[in-house]
């Protein structure tokens, strides 16, 4: 009876929806990480991809593709090879730790969906854990509450990583770049040797127009 008072009252709305939620996390980082981020094929795969992907800025003059000199694949524009995957990957930004997989042409997108519900999550868990505490000065009072309190400060902190990952990745998306790339901007051929400080930077509309549709 107290629980149909509780639905009748839609006091149940909200930890279900935190479930939902988290669920929803579980099954994104699964995907995102399970997942093809965008392995380079084998060379004529790799120009079928080539043929029939949008327009790109073209590579500067004088700079010619080669070939990756570990797994011997020619290497599309923005393409890098992960040593912790060991193949080479389109539009490589980084090897994610979080979800042991990198992060490219393919999962990017769902990496910043994964990146958002996570934080989502984190700032409901907080508020819940917040409105637990009922501070009191007394030594009780701190080893009945010593669990929700490290629970408050881990959340916090998880929240500040997640907060200003998700907020770098989207500014580099804003200006069409990578993290590899703007990590390594010196290192790479194709921007070392461009006239221009970011040859794919299209605006900042038209850069996440193309990145999320």
């Amino acid at each position: 009876s107290d629980l149909r008072e509780q639905e009748e009252r839609g006091e149940l709305l909200q930890p279900l929806g935190f479930v939902l939620l988290v669920l929803c996390s579980v099954l994104l980082h699964f995907k995102v990480s399970l997942m093809d981020p965008g392995f380079v094929e084998d060379d004529e795969e790799a120009g079928k991809r080539e043929e029939q992907s949008v327009a790109i800025p073209e590579v500067p003059g004088g700079i010619k593709m080669r070939r990756c000199g570990y797994c011997m694949v020619k290497q599309p524009m923005r393409a890098r090879h992960c040593q912790l995957c060991q193949r080479c990957v389109r539009r490589y930004d980084h090897h994610c730790p979080w979800i042991e997989n990198c992060v490219g042409e393919k999962n990017h997108p769902l990496f910043i969906a994964y990146l958002s519900v996570q934080l989502v999550v984190l700032l409901w868990g907080g508020h819940v854990a917040w409105s637990g505490l009922h501070f009191e000065q007394s030594w009780e009072w701190l080893q009945h509450n010593a669990l929700l309190l490290i629970s408050f400060v881990l959340i916090i902190i998880f929240t500040i990583v997640v907060l200003l990952l998700l907020a770098s990745h989207l500014y580099l998306i804003s200006c069409n770049t990578t993290t590899w790339e703007f990590m390594s901007h010196h290192r790479i051929s194709y921007l070392r040797h461009s006239e221009l400080e970011n040859p794919f930077d299209q605006g900042v509309l038209l850069n996440l127009w193309r990145f999320f549709c």
